[in-house]
Formats: structure tokens, sequence, C-alpha cells
């Protein structure tokens, strides 16, 4: 079956004084229909870099993108115009990602005016039609972003997002500058409309908690690489890259009788310009070695689970070892 979404040893470098930005350096994975790619790391890993140049908001270096099985990698004007219908954003700041001297009926509308091909009546009705489908009331359409609350400009964000039918939306960090009661609103609509439409989403965000609980798989990043990839159970079961155990120790319990011992990483972090060939990580690892210094792959672990880390076997027998 193919996949509805495929990239293949994707890169994108940035130029600088110094030398080149390995903002994203040789990803790769497959995405399917009505399925979620949750993607975590830290603040500049690369996340929201990858998914934008996806989306081709910024051009890739190298690599391959694929959508229906189709190569859309260097999309000719034209055909990126309909490719903007299937595959649109969720950006994460709903403020300013909406024009503040548009209503929230023109914010919706502008999509399909761009489209064209609907009359001015119908676009006012596909209007009210989304507003309900993302909770908004249609005494808010002529309200302006200002005067509403974060959760509201976000359903507007979305509502944008649903206005062209897409089949694949990259939520970049949707919920982070939410409160948490809103946040949990947002990706309930959030699941609601991908049960509904079929939707595909590559959920970008540093927050492990939200993702397990929306995502089908997990993919996490340093420093512009994939570290580890499973599925959302197997990961948070059994993690295997000394990273993602860090981040994972960071996830607050909310209890005060189970508490769990918190990772806290040392270390200068690699430069992202020009690094050297072998793991990037291993500057801020406990258990760096001699042989870290050497490329590093990713390798599958367990069915569905790959690791890019040369001793995750020793590590995670010492650490049986320390627990007993």
């Amino acid at each position: 079956m193919t996949p509805l979404l495929e990239v293949r040893d994707l890169k994108k470098y940035f130029k600088s004084r110094a030398g080149l930005l390995h903002a994203v350096d040789g990803v790769s994975f497959t995405l399917e229909k009505g399925k979620t790619l949750g993607v975590v790391g830290e603040s500049g890993c690369g996340k929201t870099t990858l998914g934008r140049t996806v989306l081709h908001l910024i051009e890739p270096t190298d690599g391959q993108i694929f959508f229906e099985g189709k190569d859309i990698t260097r999309p000719k004007k034209r055909e990126l115009r309909k490719l903007r219908e299937q595959m649109q954003i969720i950006f994460q700041d709903p403020f300013s990602s909406l024009d503040p001297r548009m209503t929230v009926s023109e914010a919706i509308m502008e999509p399909l005016i761009l489209k064209g091909g609907m009359s001015r009546a119908a676009m006012h009705a596909e209007v009210r039609q989304l507003m309900d489908t993302v909770g908004l009331a249609t005494r808010l359409e002529n309200s302006y972003p200002h005067e509403l609350d974060g959760g509201r400009r976000q359903r507007i964000g979305i509502a944008r997002a649903l206005a062209l039918k897409p089949k694949f939306i990259v939520c970049d960090e949707p919920v982070s500058a939410l409160d948490v009661s809103i946040q949990a609103q947002v990706i309930n609509l959030m699941l609601d409309l991908q049960e509904e439409r079929g939707l595909a989403y590559m959920f970008v965000t540093h927050d492990l908690s939200v993702v397990k609980y929306i995502s089908n798989d997990i993919m996490v990043m340093y420093l512009g690489q994939v570290v580890e990839k499973a599925p959302a159970d197997e990961l948070f079961a059994n993690l295997r890259h000394p990273y993602s155990k860090a981040l994972l120790s960071a996830i607050p319990i909310p209890s005060i009788h189970n508490r769990k011992e918190r990772i806290l990483l040392t270390g200068e972090i690699t430069s992202p310009i020009n690094p050297k060939p072998g793991c990037r990580f291993m500057t801020r690892c406990r258990y760096a070695r001699e042989e870290c210094n050497k490329p590093q792959k990713l390798e599958e672990c367990a069915p569905g689970h790959f690791v890019s880390c040369c001793c995750y076997k020793e590590i995670n027998d010492l650490e049986e070892v320390n627990k007993a």
C-alpha cells in the first residue's frame, strides 16, 4: 500500500558566515492516511524546519518527497498551487498567523478566494459551515483577532487549514501557546476532525505528554537528525536512545509518592554548522565512548522501533544491572 507521504533522506542547509547550518540532515519517514506522526525534540532540533520543508514553504537542499506516490520534491509553480490544497499547516502562534485587519469570516474565506470557482454566497455558506465544524459561534464572524482569546484564534487557524479539504496537515506546536484547559479542547477537536475526514497529521511539539496522546508513531530529533523512531506505545515502554530517555525524564508526574530520576544533560551542544561525522549527542551523553565518533545509522532494535546509537544495547544492559 502506497503511503500518503514518504520522505527520503531529506536535507535542508542554510548558509551562514561560519559555514552551512545543517537544520535538517538526512531525515526519512512515511505517513499513512488518517495517522499522526509526532515529531519531538528540544527547540532548535529542526522539527519545524522539517515540516515547512515538506510543505515547500522553504525548499529542500537534497532528498526526495513523495505525496500519494508522486515525486513532489521539485514541483513546478502550477503543481505547487494544486499541492497546497492537499497539504496545509496550523501555525504555533494563533495571533501572529492571522491578519489583524481581517475579520474571522474574511480570514477563513481567504483560501477559498485564492482557489476560486465559488460564488460569494457559496463561500459565506462554507465559512459558516467551517466555523460550526471547529466550534466557533457564527456571532463571531465579524470579530477581529484581538477581540478573541487564544483558543478561538487557533480554531480560526484550524478552519483556514480545513477550508480546501486537505489530506495532510503539519501541526506546528498548535497548542503550546494555549492554556492547559484550552489545549485539551483543541487536541480533542483535532482528533475528531481526523476521524471524520481521514486527515494525516505531522504533529510537531516539544511536549511529550501531548504527543503520546495524539500520535500513532513518534520520531525524536536532535540537531537535525532522527535519533529514535517507533510506535507511540512502544517508544514510551522501551526507550533506547539516551537523549529520548532524558526528554522523557522531564515529564512531571502528578504524584508526590511516585518520583522518578531526572536525567540532567550537561556538556556543550554540538554546533549544527558543518558538524563532524558521528553522534551529535555524544558531547552531552554520559555513556559516550570512542566509537560514537563514527557515523551513526538508524538500526531496527525491535519491530518498527529504530534507534541511532551504536551502543544502545550496552547502555540498556548497564541500566538493568543498576536497577537490580
